[in-house]
């Protein structure tokens, strides 16, 4: 890990966007990961030297008061490498989620087929005219 982490968490997800863009462009410092809770609550981790990470979140810190609500902010200098692999564990755990059912995915592939089906025969029917009877 870096030589610190800053985490900045606000209500929603437009101003932790406009916080991480502002740190991004504000100092040298790594975008970590960004973390959606319940309750609307969005954390922004970036990592780098001390000066950039507290440059850094300064600077998130009012670009996500101006455009959102900012719940909380933060700079640890130095972490311990247990922090890195709780952010790693955190990742993992969300990306091995499977993203649905695959047999809903396969049902919903068919209806979709379906519906194509239906519709082109629906076309079909609307460009040739209905055969005469001749009784």
């Amino acid at each position: 890990m870096a030589k610190a982490l800053g985490m900045i968490e606000t209500r929603g997800l437009i101003g932790s966007v406009e916080a991480a863009d502002a740190m991004l462009k504000a100092a040298d410092v790594r975008l970590v990961k960004q973390e959606k809770a319940d309750a609307a609550l969005v954390t922004i981790y970036v990592e780098g030297d001390v000066g950039a990470v507290q440059a850094a979140v300064e600077s998130g810190r009012e670009a996500a008061a101006r455009v959102g609500e900012l719940i909380a902010s933060h700079v640890i200098p130095h972490p311990d490498d247990g922090i890195k692999k709780l952010l790693q564990t955190e990742e993992s755990k969300t990306s091995a989620k499977p993203s649905g059912n695959p047999a809903k995915g396969e049902a919903r592939e068919k209806a979709a087929g379906k519906k194509a089906t239906g519709n082109q025969q629906a076309v079909k029917e609307q460009e040739e005219p209905p055969p005469e009877s001749g009784a």
